[in-house]
């Protein structure tokens, strides 16, 4: 018996230094530079989104904030670096509607759970998505598009950034929810597929704000629709899909920080505060917002919450529309 209570005592003796350990380390946070990882090139929307908060972050923390690409493999390579990063808050990652969302449902035998093995800190912001046709093409109205579809199925082909991204599944849905059909054409990144559109190759695509706003005001693309709930600032003219009688569509592509699953909550609670207040900074406002992104801040709570209704919302059409990445 004496061994046993000799033995808890040692247990018990372990555990709260452990556990010391964890306190005092949360409370000497940061001591060193802090790692982004951002699973996209470098000089894109989350690249831009993260290097814009990372700046301003920085100088809450007191420590440099370095961003790290890690683009390939539809944010996979980065969302698994991420989740095999010690938890201990100095390993971030830019979570979006694929790594968070949609990957788990594209995937047969996905490589992590998004709500088991993130921690998360907050929602930062996203982008709107446009239904944009050539302005060449023949539609001028969303009604118009999805008519000529009823008339002709499958006569439209349109581009995306690839598949399983916010704005292929976003077309996804309205095809879906329109009940036609239109041949995908998926491509290694928005940069080419909007090439094309604009070539007149494919006729049509959904894009974001940030990459489509430029070609929208220069004429060169015609903005049919927008997945919003409500019209978008930059946009104010272009109706949304909800406003043409599709009200169960809305889609945005969208980003929130989170770190490894077992980060202390100390940790995790400065993390979010200082992200609140870097989305709070009007001047970062100011800059989001004239790249075409609508900041979205939230604490850990409303960040869990968003995972889990996206997830009800968008794994059902994966499903239905037989959409898979394996």
């Amino acid at each position: 018996m004496g061994v046993w209570r000799k033995f808890a005592a040692t247990a018990l003796t372990a555990a709260a230094l452990v556990a010391a350990s964890g306190s005092l380390s949360a409370q000497n946070y940061p001591n060193r530079a802090v790692h982004w990882i951002v699973g996209y090139p470098a000089g894109g929307g989350s690249d831009f989104l993260a290097r814009i908060l990372g700046n301003e972050m920085a100088k809450s923390l007191g420590q440099p904030v370095v961003i790290e690409n890690l683009p390939g493999a539809a944010s996979v390579l980065a969302a698994t670096t991420a989740t095999k990063a010690p938890a201990d808050g100095y390993t971030l990652f830019s979570g979006d509607n694929g790594s968070l969302i949609y990957n788990a449902a594209l995937f047969a035998t996905p490589r992590y759970i998004p709500s088991k093995d993130f921690a998360p800190i907050g929602l930062m912001a996203r982008f709107p998505l446009i239904l944009a046709v050539n302005a060449k093409a023949p539609a001028t109205s969303a009604k118009e598009l999805i008519d000529g579809l009823k008339a002709a199925p499958g006569s439209l082909n349109y581009a995306s950034p690839g598949i399983g991204s916010p704005h292929h599944l976003a077309m996804e849905l309205l095809l879906f929810r329109a009940g036609v059909t239109a041949t995908h054409v998926p491509y290694r990144g928005a940069a080419p597929a909007v090439q094309d559109v604009l070539a007149n190759q494919l006729p049509a695509m959904v894009v974001d704000a940030a990459v489509g706003l430029p070609h929208i005001r220069s004429g060169a693309l015609r903005p049919l629709a927008v997945f919003s709930k409500q019209r978008i600032a930059t946009l104010p003219e272009v109706p949304t899909l909800q406003e043409l009688g599709y009200a169960d569509i809305e889609a945005y592509a969208w980003q929130g920080l989170v770190a490894a699953a077992g980060t202390p909550q100390p940790v995790l609670d400065r993390l979010t505060a200082d992200l609140q207040k870097a989305l709070a900074n009007p001047d970062i406002k100011k800059r989001l917002e004239e790249f075409g992104l609508e900041p979205i801040p939230s604490d850990q709570k409303g960040l869990a919450d968003y995972i889990a209704s996206e997830s009800k919302y968008w794994h059902p059409l994966i499903k239905a529309r037989s959409i898979s990445l394996d």
